[in-house]
């Protein structure tokens, strides 16, 4: 049967509970008010619509502040999130002295994983009946994985035999990831570069022909030719048409 966890009782001494006869106050604005009585700062405090919070009980004088305190736990509990999602996890990566090399693989990206994302992973190998013979095999085992891990992590601890478990600890080198997060960003970002440029340059090479082509027609006709055809059409055809009337028009008799 599992037992519900306590929560840690909250020993933040503040306003009233303040036990010291005198205090070193520190005002709402970070200003140092300087040694006082309790009671003052309290009086300070209230007048401010705000809480006299012991922040360094151990100083002597105790260290006070005038500040709201529901936002203090707020941040005191966010600083120790912090902190706690911060600390170095450790890992595990089951290995065999004969893991073949798609498991292999397949185990050092989880690793690399683990170690990219700041954890530290223990390499263990198992050894089954007769293997214990060949325990050489295990330490080689072991060292191809330092090869294609050495590029983002290093070893914490070397390889050590525990009964029939061999086990090594690597770390992230954080430089290393570092380095390793921005040139995977550089060759991504040539990558996109490169992807644009292709794209762009069909688009250009249609829009250039769509420019030249209706240049090209104009270019084939000559526009003051163009003119004087239409301007003969359109002298030549009244002149014609006179000529007919004049030669159906019947001859005048001399009767």
């Amino acid at each position: 049967m599992a037992f519900p966890t306590r929560e840690k009782k909250d020993t933040t001494r503040i306003n009233d509970r303040i036990r010291a006869r005198e205090i070193r106050v520190i005002g709402s604005d970070g200003e140092q008010l300087g040694v006082m009585q309790p009671e003052d700062a309290l009086r300070r405090a209230q007048e401010e619509g705000l809480d006299l919070v012991e922040v360094a009980p151990g100083s002597q004088p105790p260290v006070c502040r005038i500040m709201d305190y529901g936002r203090y736990k707020y941040e005191q509990k966010k600083k120790a999130n912090k902190s706690k999602s911060h600390s170095a996890a450790l890992k595990e990566v089951k290995l065999r002295p004969r893991t073949d090399e798609h498991d292999l693989g397949f185990k050092l990206r989880n690793a690399r994983k683990f170690l990219m994302e700041g954890d530290k992973v223990k390499v263990t190998l198992m050894f089954r009946g007769r293997e214990m013979v060949h325990r050489r095999l295990g330490y080689d085992q072991l060292d191809v994985v330092k090869e294609r891990l050495v590029d983002i992590a290093k070893v914490e601890a070397p390889p050590r035999m525990e009964g029939r478990f061999l086990s090594m600890i690597m770390v992230p080198d954080r430089e290393a990831i570092k380095e390793a997060a921005k040139k995977a960003a550089e060759d991504e970002k040539a990558t996109a570069d490169d992807s644009t440029a292709g794209a762009e340059e069909p688009a250009a090479k249609a829009e250039a022909a769509g420019t030249e082509k209706p240049a090209a027609k104009a270019k084939g006709k000559d526009p003051e030719k163009s003119a004087g055809k239409t301007k003969s059409a359109g002298t030549e055809k009244p002149a014609a048409k006179a000529k007919s009337k004049d030669a159906e028009r019947p001859e005048a008799s001399g009767e």
